[in-house]
């Protein structure tokens, strides 16, 4: 079943056009990676399937239900954590997550309350202020309260931004608790690839308004061409045969290489080639590429 279907949505704001007719299916159950730099236009389109904003053209429907003409029902299956810290500065953490569940029309949900309380480690802050919280303790309340009504579907916009790292993980483990035992379905928009990297199965990548990359993370990472092999030689040189390998950003350290190879196979003759130019090699490492080496990658490509 798909969880969030987004077909041919536009928006344009004084002229400026953030969505250009964006079209994706995010499935029931993925934890799916929405990524981009500032200004391509993910925020303008956590808020269009938030039904913050109403778009221009396309729709948006979370499971089957428009956010716009049957936005009850979809708002009840949607849980947004957003990137920005709003709270009421009158009511303590309980009252909060209680006045949170009203809105949705749930009564006697203290039980839910404190297990999500518990998992966020914001039981000790159960009766404190708002207003006397720390950051990361609000931006915990914030997931709280996107959690309270227990929606099919979460959109984490930035969730770790500014926060420490127990913060971090205690919010990954949770999360990841309920996608994977809860069957959630997670949308994660985030500048931090590697917190991308770690729990996206899929990624959509927008850029100037545009999808200009849809798939799978494994898929996605075989993209760019190979790894590297880096290489620092205790004595000898590197052949003259073996430096077109080296990458063109590469800053050598005195005699410290970076070299391009395709696969584990191309490895063995670069060494053979070292050995035989008399070269000794003090320290070797293989680097995988990874999703910031994709990102950068994809989004060069349009300039």
């Amino acid at each position: 079943m798909t969880a969030i279907q987004i077909d041919s949505v536009e928006k344009s704001y004084k002229g400026f056009k953030a969505l250009k007719g964006v079209s994706l299916d995010i499935e029931e159950g993925e934890f799916f990676g929405l990524l981009g730099p500032n200004g391509a236009g993910k925020t303008t389109l956590i808020s269009t399937i938030a039904g913050l904003i109403r778009p221009d053209a396309g729709h948006v429907r979370i499971h089957g239900h428009d956010v716009v003409t049957d936005f009850r029902e979809a708002r009840k299956r949607l849980g947004v954590v957003p990137q920005e810290l709003v709270f009421d500065p009158f009511f303590t953490v309980r009252e909060t997550l209680r006045l949170q569940s009203g809105y949705f029309g749930i009564r006697n949900n203290d039980g839910w309350i404190d297990e999500v309380m518990h998992n966020l480690d914001l039981t000790d802050k159960a009766d404190v202020n708002m207003r006397a919280l720390s950051g990361g303790m609000k931006r915990r309340v914030l997931v709280a309260q996107a959690l309270v009504h227990r929606p099919p579907v979460i959109v984490l916009d930035e969730p770790t931004a500014g926060v420490d790292v127990e913060l971090r993980q205690t919010l990954w483990k949770f999360i990841a608790r309920l996608n994977r035992e809860g069957g959630h379905t997670v949308v994660l928009t985030t500048h931090y690839l590697e917190e991308a990297q770690a729990m996206c199965q899929r990624v959509a990548m927008l850029r100037r308004g545009n999808v200009v990359a849809l798939d799978t993370m494994s898929a996605l990472l075989r993209r760019v061409s190979g790894s590297q092999l880096v290489v620092h030689l205790k004595s000898g040189e590197l052949p003259e045969g073996l430096r077109h390998l080296v990458s063109h950003d590469e800053h050598t350290n005195g005699n410290k290489y970076t070299l391009r190879v395709n696969d584990y196979s191309e490895v063995e003759p670069i060494l053979a080639r070292l050995r035989e130019n008399g070269a000794v090699i003090d320290e070797m490492q293989l680097e995988q590429a990874d999703l910031e080496d994709i990102f950068i990658q994809i989004m060069e490509e349009g300039k």
